[in-house]
């Protein structure tokens, strides 16, 4: 039986610098190859999204501010670390982002969620607010704003926009999501330069229909109703 050694994935070039993508791994790959194939279930797809989503949380929190803080271990020692800076929330923009409250749910407790449902209003064909629902005390948080797929960014950048009029500063929103587009991560980090960017794969481009490719089709489908 034979092996083909495996290299990591190059990055395409000119990647905005607030940009941050995952170490493109063969493993991550690998788990990308399973969710992007039209054969694979429902189930397989739920627990591999569930896989990259953990890994890409993670990510987000690297990069919150943090603080020393001393604390006594057992031993009665006394360890110099840090702390987070401040306290976050998430939010999830509807309906493909509440699939990834989950994922931030298990690495940060009692973490608290808001939600934002944006549509395409059909007589300007721009994204419109329709529904939204945050802690009361969002200004003073950072926000990791959820969404799997970043096509071509009218949807996340009116997310920020909405944000930003509850008094979030741009600076203290972190975007993560599966996969961008090249087109839509430069249209949102050209509107939105101090925010940052967590996503594990940066595909080809947009299709006519601006459909991402090679993508994984559509996410809400195939989470939610396969």
């Amino acid at each position: 039986m034979s092996t083909t050694n495996h290299t990591s994935k190059a990055l395409p070039e000119n990647i905005p610098p607030n940009v941050i993508t995952l170490p493109q791994t063969a493993q991550l790959e690998a788990l990308y190859t399973i969710i992007r194939d039209k054969e694979t279930s429902r189930g397989d797809f739920i627990f591999y999204t569930d896989r990259i989503i953990r890994l890409l949380v993670e990510e987000g929190l690297n990069h919150l501010p943090v603080v020393p803080r001393t604390v006594e271990t057992p031993t009665g020692a006394k360890y110099e670390g840090v702390g987070f800076e401040g306290r976050i929330c998430g939010v999830s923009i509807l309906r493909a982002g509440e699939a990834m409250e989950a994922g931030l749910r298990e690495v940060c407790r009692s973490v608290r969620i808001g939600k934002i449902l944006i549509q395409r209003d059909e007589e300007t064909t721009l994204p419109k607010l329709f529904y939204s629902k945050f802690p009361s005390d969002i200004a003073s948080r950072y926000v990791l704003l959820l969404d799997p797929m970043l096509a071509t960014g009218g949807s996340a950048m009116k997310a920020v926009e909405v944000l930003q009029s509850e008094g979030v500063p741009e600076e203290r929103i972190i975007f993560i999501n599966l996969i961008s587009s090249p087109e839509g991560l430069k249209k949102f980090c050209e509107r939105f330069p101090s925010l940052k960017i967590i996503t594990g794969w940066i595909d080809e481009g947009l299709n006519e229909k601006a459909y991402i490719i090679p993508g994984l089709g559509d996410f809400g489908e195939r989470r939610y109703c396969q």
